[in-house]
């Protein structure tokens, strides 16, 4: 095994293997699912995802007290079959506005688990939360205001508040939503203005929630959400059970230089020892803790299949040019995250030369990875990119005329197909003609 080779590896599912000189993940093929379902291609393997799930839910058991749930993010990647896999693994689901809470109620979602966000949400959206939500966590005064008067089309579900805590984690400026000129959020006086609301207008106020930012490392800056959390729900007057969520964020690595993935048993640990430390000081009793995540779920379990079309030298490069990019992953261009690759076939070998991997699209920014030691591959094979599995499909895009890609569940040698790829017709289907 390549040194290159070893140093990937952990960046991909759980059960992918190199027998035979071939990746291989769940015991599938990928040059014959690429056959199969045409590239580019995105995989998920349900081991790793239940395996993350798993993770979180222990570590709740193992070190906090009260009551504790997770909630699973679908801003990382929602549709019909990934709500049936949450509801699945006992985990609710966040959906931001009417298109996600329409997946999740496809899917079957139970009320009680179906958990709306959103920073500005329209009428159809509070109304969809209404009617299928059992929480909405509650962004502005102007959107408890349109609440209180569609009280009357029906029980209105639980209400959290959500703090804007006055300080953002360590990332990227475009993934910060906790710092005091965030977009998100209630500063601490205005969120007691709205929790005074909910008292005058009898309206079901059960909790808080904030979020910091996301892709964070460390853990200690929740430390002052919490605080101001814990602050809030002391003047708010909590005295039974209550409801607490601290987002979620976790980070994973993208790229071998960032490996090891961070702790999620740090991160669960830090946030219930804080939170009983606080609770015990102001006399609380124990919220109903909820955490959300989402990329830290299904990142790795996720593989972006791609076939290589043309490679290329320039004065100083060597490009190897891919039938996906740009539409199918934006991040790159968004955030300039690393990522990292391999080639299906025979990735062991000798990696003798740095290529740029870049797509077809009309930009220069449409380029995926830069300087990767690599492999020599031919025209025609086949790449794999790991830790595609979140943030990626959620954000893709026709840019170009792209048509979005096929999506499968790989299980035990077996493969299901989630989302079939869009075809030509699919891009003119809505217009008017």
């Amino acid at each position: 095994m390549s040194n290159q080779l070893e140093k990937r590896l952990p960046l991909f599912p759980d059960t992918t293997k190199t027998d035979k000189d071939n990746l291989s993940i769940a015991g599938c093929d990928l040059n014959s699912l690429a056959g199969r379902y045409g590239t580019p291609l995105y995989i998920y393997d349900r081991q790793t995802m239940d395996s993350a799930a798993e993770a979180y839910k222990s570590l709740l058991a193992a070190h906090y007290p009260g009551k504790a749930s997770v909630t699973y993010a679908g801003k990382a990647y929602l549709s019909v079959p990934i709500a049936k896999w949450a509801d699945g693994q006992n985990l609710l689901v966040d959906c931001t506005g009417l298109g996600e809470t329409a997946i999740a109620v496809k899917a079957g979602v139970p009320q009680h688990r179906l958990l709306v966000h959103g920073v500005n949400k329209s009428p159809e959206d509070l109304s969809a939360a209404i009617e299928y939500a059992g929480t909405i966590v509650v962004d502005n005064l102007s959107e408890l205001h349109r609440l209180e008067q569609l009280d009357g089309q029906g029980v209105l579900p639980d209400l959290w508040l959500r703090l804007q805590p006055g300080m953002a984690v360590d990332t990227h400026a475009y993934t910060q939503t906790g710092h005091e000129d965030s977009k998100f959020g209630m500063d601490f006086d205005l969120l007691l203005k709205a929790a005074a609301f909910c008292r005058e207008k009898k309206l079901p106020l059960k909790g808080l929630h904030f979020h910091l930012g996301s892709q964070f490392r460390d853990p200690e800056p929740l430390a002052h959400g919490i605080e101001r959390a814990l602050d809030a729900a002391k003047e708010i007057g909590f005295s039974s059970e209550w409801h607490l969520s601290p987002g979620g964020g976790w980070a994973v690595a993208y790229h071998e230089d960032d490996l090891p993935h961070p702790s999620v048993e740090m991160y669960v640990r830090f946030i219930s020892e804080y939170l009983q430390a606080g609770c015990k000081s102001r006399s609380l009793p124990l919220p109903h803790l909820h955490l959300e995540p989402g990329r830290s779920i299904v990142a790795r379990a996720g593989v972006a299949l791609y076939r290589v079309g043309t490679v290329k030298r320039t004065a100083h490069r060597t490009w190897l040019l891919i039938d996906g990019g740009m539409a199918d992953n934006p991040r790159p261009a968004l955030y300039r995250v690393r990522y990292s690759a391999l080639p299906v076939h025979a990735p062991g070998k000798e990696y003798r030369d740095k290529v740029w991997i870049a797509g077809p699209y009309c930009e220069s920014g449409d380029v995926m990875i830069e300087a990767l030691p690599f492999p020599e591959v031919s025209e025609g094979e086949l790449i794999a990119v790991p830790m595609a599995g979140a943030y990626q499909l959620s954000m893709a895009s026709n840019y170009n005329g792209a048509r979005k890609p096929a999506v499968v569940m790989l299980e035990q040698g077996k493969a299901t197909l989630m989302q079939a790829p869009e075809t030509p017709e699919d891009l003119y289907r809505r217009d008017a003609t």
